[in-house]
């Protein structure tokens, strides 16, 4: 595990404790700063996540003869959409006790964070990129954070931003003692960014109502053009 990945785990464990506090009280100000992490989050799937995958069913396809469809790593991200979808679906439109709801998520989010933190660990990310990496992901786990505690406010303080952490710990655990091929490797990855992409846009994206699409352009532009210069010189 590199330093910065490890300063990655720390930063994303300081923002579910105090995600609530981070967030500006102000109605104004908060559309703002949901629609500029909106734009974050959407710029880090196309220049980030999208390409990664590409390169991971590249990878696959080098390494292993039984690949041939130029898509499976496609398919595995899909599952991972189905199954978040599904899962919130459900518990939404059936789940009458707001307990059931609230371990439910808590328990879907916990492995969500702990694929994710995994990822982190096992990609070895340092410097300037484990920095853009931490911002891209750091944003996105504060608006899921703030959907929680908006949702659940007291018992995402009491319990639920404890249970979040300890996903990313699980995850830094695993990625340190555990070593997977990297097939296993590349499936996880495309996994979680199924899920991902999923959260983007569905949950973290603001309603048109709430949303100040300036600021949300401000964000894709300013996260795509570093990113894209950071690419170019450094070779992401």
């Amino acid at each position: 595990m590199t330093f910065g990945a490890l300063l990655t785990g720390i930063f994303f464990i300081f923002i579910h404790m105090l995600a609530n506090r981070i967030l500006p009280a102000e109605k104004i100000k908060q559309e703002r700063w949901f629609s500029f992490s909106g734009g974050l989050a959407v710029s880090y799937v196309f220049v980030y996540v999208l390409p990664a995958l590409h390169n991971e069913q590249q990878n696959i396809n080098l390494d292993l003869t039984l690949f041939t469809m130029q898509s499976e790593i496609y398919f595995i991200g899909l599952v991972g959409v189905i199954m978040f979808y599904g899962s919130q679906l459900y518990v939404r439109q059936h789940a009458k006790d707001s307990e059931i709801t609230f371990w439910t998520q808590i328990f879907f989010y916990m492995i969500y964070n702990m694929l994710v933190a995994y990822v982190v660990t096992s990609a070895q990310v340092s410097g300037v990129q484990a920095v853009f990496y931490s911002l891209a992901i750091g944003m996105h786990f504060i608006a899921v954070a703030h959907d929680m505690w908006r949702e659940f406010s007291d018992k995402y303080n009491r319990i639920g931003r404890y249970m979040l952490a300890v996903g990313i710990l699980i995850g830094w655990f695993i990625g340190i003692t555990a070593e997977f091929t990297a097939l296993i490797q590349s499936l996880i990855f495309a996994f979680i960014s199924g899920a991902m992409i999923l959260n983007v846009f569905k949950y973290e994206l603001p309603e048109d109502t709430n949303a100040h699409f300036p600021t949300f352009a401000s964000g894709v532009v300013l996260y795509t053009l570093i990113t894209m210069s950071l690419k170019f010189f450094f070779e992401w």
